[in-house]
């Protein structure tokens, strides 16, 4: 599988890449999203609910396991953590193949349920202010965007 990375620097960096990709995707696309506590995730997609249009404040849905946002296309942010272990559907189909762009943290427990062609994201922490970011297309569509994204 290919790797991509990026570094940032800063916060409005991580931002704008962020808007960028949401301008590249198209209903059904499933985002998978890693990375330590405060490495950039909810940062991460709150740049990418700017990129769709989305007007409400973004937050992490750790309590809530799934918030939907509406834009130009529908934003569906999932924390599945509380999931580890669990057999529990919630209807992840409806989500994964359905109108919007799914964003998913912890995607780990819920592989099973997770569609084979997805992009892949892990932000690190380099240091106290620079992150790199690495993207994994998994599957031809996502490649195209990563290329466009990062060309």
């Amino acid at each position: 599988m290919k790797k991509f990375e990026i570094n940032v620097a800063t916060r409005e960096e991580t931002l704008q890449i962020a808007e960028r990709l949401a301008l590249l995707l198209k209903p059904g696309d499933v985002l998978t999203l890693e990375g330590d506590l405060g490495a950039g995730k909810t940062t991460f997609t709150k740049g990418l609910a700017s990129g769709l249009g989305v007007k409400q404040t973004v937050n992490s849905p750790t309590f809530t396991i799934i918030k939907e946002y509406a834009g130009e296309l529908p934003l569906y942010h999932m924390d599945v953590y509380r999931l580890e272990h669990s057999e529990e559907d919630i209807g992840f189909e409806e989500y994964f193949y359905g109108d919007g762009i799914t964003v998913v943290e912890w995607a780990q427990f819920i592989e099973d349920y997770l569609p084979k062609e997805r992009l892949n994201i892990t932000i690190e922490h380099v240091d106290e202010h620079r992150r790199r970011m690495i993207f994994q297309p998994q599957g031809l569509h996502f490649e195209v965007i990563v290329n466009e994204l990062i060309g």
